[in-house]
């Protein structure tokens, strides 16, 4: 073929039905890595929404009563985003991400067992990438900036999360998946990293706007909370005014129910009501 016949570069998106190769591809693609290189891999993921969780507290703190509501909602949700675009962007594997691995699955790409192992591996990555974070940022003495406020927004957003029913909080792990996993599914149109960035903010603000949930966001802000609520010092409390017997809902116990109710919620609405849909619509072999 000459040069005058080659296919012109393009910038436009890639289609859906080309989006859901690539989707079905990358799944079976994950499953096949080194088991160390997806736990590295994962840890760095938990770190960077480590990373969109401090950014939205620092924004969260004392803007009730200073912003309207929706607009301070909005502010947060945006500062979030960018978790996901280090996600995508730096490379990391994301387990709310991976759940779209259901669709290498459903189309008998990927053996069940494969996927689970993966998204074990992810998870626990995960998991330890966002404490780890946690840890670190509090040894810092971060919650004391702001005369406080930092620390106080982090205990006001874990303790609404901790309070939240099972039934209430899986609800909102399903449609804050649903928005995250949109997020990942336009990335597979997106042929420069500026289009990534571009179609993963506005969803990503949504879902936290929204006040939906996110099992790897709360594996920081929930221990963040419970170190501050556990470990920070009389100067702290007397700073703002405030004691650990404020908070009753922000316990343990409660941190990982929350936590178990929202992956629940996070695997239902990005592995049936993402995945699940456009394998059918896209995938699925007649």
């Amino acid at each position: 073929m000459t040069q005058s016949e080659e296919t012109p570069p393009t910038l436009d998106a890639r289609l859906p039905p080309e989006m859901a190769a690539r989707a079905e591809a990358a799944g079976v693609a994950k499953a096949a890595l080194d088991p160390l290189r997806l736990l590295a891999l994962a840890v760095l993921a938990g770190a960077f929404i480590a990373f969109g969780a401090i950014f939205s507290t620092v924004v969260a703190a004392d803007s009730a009563g200073t912003l309207p509501f929706g607009v301070a909602r909005l502010l947060i949700g945006l500062s979030f985003s960018l978790g996901l675009v280090l996600v995508v962007v730096g490379g990391a594997e994301l387990f709310t991400g991976d759940v779209l691995m259901v669709m290498a699955w459903a189309g008998g790409k990927l053996g069940l067992a494969r996927m689970l192992k993966a998204w074990a591996i992810v998870y626990a990555g995960n998991l330890g990438g966002a404490v780890g974070t946690a840890i670190l940022v509090f040894l810092a003495g971060h919650h004391e900036y702001g005369a406080g406020k930092i620390g106080l927004a982090a205990l006001a957003i874990a303790s609404t999360k901790s309070a939240e029913p099972f039934f209430q909080a899986m609800l909102l792990g399903v449609l804050g998946n649903v928005l995250v996993c949109m997020a990942v599914w336009a990335c597979f149109a997106a042929r420069s990293a500026a289009d990534k960035v571009l179609v993963i903010v506005l969803p990503i603000a949504a879902f936290v706007a929204a006040g939906f949930e996110h099992s790897v966001a709360n594996m920081y802000f929930l221990p963040m909370a419970l170190l501050i609520h556990d470990f920070a010092g009389a100067g702290f409390w007397q700073q703002v005014a405030k004691l650990p017997t404020d908070y009753p809902a922000l316990t343990a116990a409660n941190a990982l129910a929350n936590l178990a109710a929202v992956t629940i919620g996070n695997l239902i609405g990005g592995g049936a009501l993402v995945a699940g849909m456009y394998w059918f619509i896209y995938l699925r072999r007649a």
